[in-house]
């Protein structure tokens, strides 16, 4: 079954608590947190003192993913009981195998993410030592994109090479994520996707969530 993590980005900041009430309802799978530093991408979101308002106000555990530079000087920031995934960009990490060893390190689950012009190969070496890896089917920084088709075959390769290696990591999507696509990627190999407007956009969220749950 589909594992989904609402995007709180795309949520109304002003009714926070509410609006993860309502993905808790519907049976969503985690809490992603999307986290940017309007350097490694051109946005700026929120760091962790938002996140951690979440604390004791929801059961759902939280899959961080910073779009940042230097994320090592901001990992612990991110632990808490509730932090199940960090994960970092493979273009963002100068020592990337030293990055997700330190998070490991902290008792969190380590993941890796490659942008829309990244080849899955660059993941090679670090793929035995990586719990998640998040394929980006936009280009990080902005919500509301249309999902890049060509994300597809990159989620095939990576599980073409999960499977042949047999090697333990979940596969992750994030970037226009709908009702619309989401069997397709799944198809290609995806075990967890991440949805923003798509689920926060709609009329009823908790509904919503409901129908990305039947996938």
């Amino acid at each position: 079954m589909l594992k989904l993590a609402p995007s709180i980005l795309s949520a109304d900041f002003g009714h926070l608590a509410e609006d993860v009430k309502k993905i808790e309802e519907g049976g969503a799978d985690y809490i992603h947190v999307d986290v940017m530093d309007g350097h490694f991408v051109p946005n700026i979101s929120f760091g962790a003192p938002v996140m951690k308002c979440l604390n004791g106000k929801t059961k759902l555990p939280y899959d961080v993913h910073l779009m940042i530079e230097n994320p090592d000087k901001y990992i612990d920031d991110f632990i808490t009981p509730k932090t199940e995934y960090i994960t970092v960009h493979q273009e963002a990490c100068v020592h990337l195998h030293r990055t997700v060893q330190n998070i490991k390190s902290k008792g969190v689950k380590a993941g890796v993410s490659i942008n829309p012009a990244t080849p899955v190969s660059t993941l090679e070496c670090i793929l035995p030592d990586v719990n998640l890896v998040l394929i980006m089917s936009v280009n990080p920084g902005f919500g509301g994109q249309k999902f890049i088709p060509g994300a597809l075959e990159k989620v095939r390769e990576l599980a073409e090479i999960k499977g042949a290696k047999n090697l333990d990591f979940v596969i992750e999507i994030d970037g226009g994520i709908t009702l619309e696509n989401i069997e397709e990627v799944m198809d290609a190999g995806v075990e967890m996707a991440v949805a923003g407007s798509a689920v926060f956009g709609a009329e009823d969220v908790t509904e919503r969530v409901r129908e990305f749950k039947k996938f």
